[in-house]
Formats: C-alpha cells, structure tokens, sequence
C-alpha cells in the first residue's frame, strides 16, 4: 500500500519575480512577498512559464497543480499552489522565518 503524507489543500503565494536574471533561483522571503529570479524573458508568458516550473519543483508537485492568479503581466504576482505535501511547504516557510523584514522588492 501506498505511503501517504500530509497534504495542504490550497495556499495563495505572494511573488515578486525579476525576469532575465542570470539564474533561475528562490532568493526567499521579502516583506510579505517570496522573491523569485528567472532567466526567461517577460515575453509571451515564458516568464510566467518559468515560475510555475520553479515553484513545482521546489515544492515537489506537478506545475498543474500551481497556477498564476492575479499579475501575469507585472512583477508582483498571487500564486495558488494546490495540494501540497506538508514537508515540502515547510522547506519554504522556513525561509519566511529567516528572512529580513526592512527591505521591499526590488530593493538591493
């Protein structure tokens, strides 16, 4: 029989992305906001692409099971991510904890 873990439901991400970076990476947590950086393009959707593909794989879900909101042509995005195992978003809370509270997006 198949090993099942716990699983949240639904979440809504904040994000800030930074398109053309020289990475595609998480940075973490600023202000209330999960900072992404993509090396894609904000050209037809190849940015947007490029943090479904890196929210899936850091969360370990399929990127079905995330979707962009509200933000597809800007930098500050709302992200739902749907049923994710609980091991995998406490990987990502915790850079919420280590993360600096004074700076905002887009601030180096």
């Amino acid at each position: 029989m198949k090993e099942t873990f716990p699983v949240m439901k639904e979440k809504i991400l904040e994000v800030w992305v930074q398109p053309r970076a020289s990475r595609s990476e998480i940075v973490g947590y600023r202000d209330q906001f999960l900072h992404l950086r993509v090396t894609a393009p904000p050209v037809e959707g190849e940015a947007n692409q490029s943090v479904i593909k890196l929210i899936a794989q850091a969360l370990g879900i399929p990127p079905s099971r995330v979707e962009i909101l509200k933000g597809g042509r800007g930098r500050r995005k709302k992200v739902r991510v749907l049923e994710v195992p609980l091991r995998n978003w406490e990987k990502l809370e915790n850079m919420k904890r280590e993360a600096p509270k004074s700076q905002k997006p887009g601030e180096a």
